[in-house]
C-alpha cells in the first residue's frame, strides 16, 4: 500500500484547510457541512442541500465559489422557469442575418438552482446533461462547460404546496444529499456579530484558484483503495437491494459515489489510502436519497437513516493497515 502521505494529497489536504477556514468567515458552525462540500466537489459530484429557509445554504454557495475564485450564478426555480432559461437561446441577429446562441446562467464554474422543487419537470431534466456530462446541448450544438463544474441545488422540506419532486430517477444524479440544520446559541451570537456591520461574505477573498481545484479533483482519483474496503462498499450496497424494509435499494451510481467520496475523504484527512472509516463518515449524505424505505415500514416509523445505520452495524468493518 502506497505510503500515508503523498505531494497529491498533501495538496488536497491544505487546499481544504484554506477553504475551510475561508468560509468560516462567513458561515458559522458548519464543519461537518463544509467538509462534505468539498468531498463532492473533490469528487466531481453534485450536491443537493434540502432544508429550511434561512439557514444559509445560498452563502454556502456563495462562499464556496469566491473562497476558489470561480464563476457564480445563481437561479431562482419558479414554476414557470422554462430550460431555455437556465441553459440559454438561439436569438436572430438582424445585421448579421445569423442565429446567435446567447448563453443562460448555466454557463458558469458554481450553478446554484434555488428551491428546484419548484422548476418543472421539463426544467429539472435540463440539468440532467449538465450534470452528468458537464456540458450543454442547444439547437444541436455541444457546449462544453468551464472546469472545475458545480452544482448545488436547495429545496425546502417542509413547504410542498406548488412543488414538483424531484424523480429517483433524477435524485440520483447529486452525489450528496445533506442539510445545515439550525445553529446552536452560541453560533448564532456569533452570526449576529459578524452580521452587525456588513455582511462577512461581501469580504471573502480567493484562497486557491479554479485550476488548483481541479488539480486536486485529479489527485483524488489516485488515492489507494484496498481490495477490502472496495468489498466493503460493495457489501454495504448490496444489502440494501435485499434489506426488507426498502422497496429499492442503491445502483451501481451508489457504489462508484461511496468509492469516490471515500477517495476524497481520505484526502482531505491526509492520508493517500482509503479506510473504512472514510466510508463510514459520507455513507449517510451519499446513500440516503438513493434508497425508498417501503410504506409499510415507513407507518412504523422506519427511514432511509436507520435502515443505513442498521446495514452498517451488521457488515464487519474490514482492518486495513498503513504499509
Amino acid at each position: 500500500m502506497p505510503q500515508p502521505t503523498s505531494p497529491n494529497v498533501t495538496e488536497v489536504t491544505e487546499l481544504s484547510k484554506k477553504i475551510i477556514s475561508n468560509v468560516e468567515q462567513a458561515i458559522v458552525g458548519k464543519r461537518k457541512q463544509l467538509v462534505l462540500s468539498l468531498v463532492a466537489w473533490f469528487s466531481s459530484g453534485h450536491i443537493l442541500l434540502e432544508d429550511v429557509p434561512g439557514v444559509a445554504k445560498t452563502m454556502l454557495a456563495r462562499a464556496l465559489a469566491k473562497s476558489v475564485g470561480c464563476k457564480f450564478k445563481r437561479v431562482q426555480c419558479t414554476p414557470d422557469l422554462l430550460p431555455s432559461d437556465i441553459s440559454g437561446t438561439s436569438i436572430f441577429n438582424q445585421k448579421s442575418g445569423e442565429f446567435e446562441f446567447r448563453k443562460g446562467p448555466l454557463f458558469t464554474q458554481l450553478f446554484l438552482a434555488d428551491e428546484i422543487n419548484r422548476a418543472t419537470p421539463r426544467t429539472q431534466a435540463a440539468l440532467l446533461e449538465a450534470m452528468a456530462e458537464s456540458r450543454v446541448t442547444v439547437d444541436g450544438t455541444t457546449y462544453q462547460l468551464e472546469a472545475p463544474f458545480l452544482v448545488v441545488a436547495t429545496q425546502n422540506p417542509v413547504d410542498h404546496e406548488g412543488t414538483f419532486p424531484l424523480p429517483e430517477a433524477q435524485l440520483d444524479r447529486f452525489l450528496m444529499r445533506f442539510s445545515l440544520g439550525y445553529p446552536s446559541l452560541e453560533e448564532e451570537l456569533r452570526m449576529l456579530e459578524l452580521l452587525q456591520v456588513h455582511h462577512p461574505i461581501d469580504g471573502l477573498k480567493p484562497v486557491a484558484t479554479a485550476q488548483q481545484l481541479v488539480t486536486c479533483q485529479t489527485a483524488v482519483r489516485h488515492v489507494h483503495v484496498d481490495r477490502l474496503v472496495r468489498e466493503y462498499i460493495l457489501q454495504i450496497v448490496h444489502d440494501t437491494r435485499e434489506h426488507e424494509d426498502l422497496a429499492l435499494g442503491a445502483s451501481p451510481r451508489a457504489t462508484i459515489a461511496l468509492f469516490r467520496c471515500a477517495q476524497a475523504m481520505a484526502a482531505i484527512r491526509g492520508r493517500s489510502f482509503v479506510q473504512p472509516d472514510d466510508v463510514k463518515r459520507i455513507v449517510g449524505p451519499v446513500m440516503n436519497h438513493r434508497i425508498i424505505v417501503r410504506p409499510e415500514s415507513r407507518l412504523r416509523k422506519i427511514t432511509a437513516e436507520k435502515v443505513m445505520e442498521s446495514i452498517l452495524g451488521e457488515i464487519a468493518v474490514p482492518t486495513v493497515g498503513e504499509a
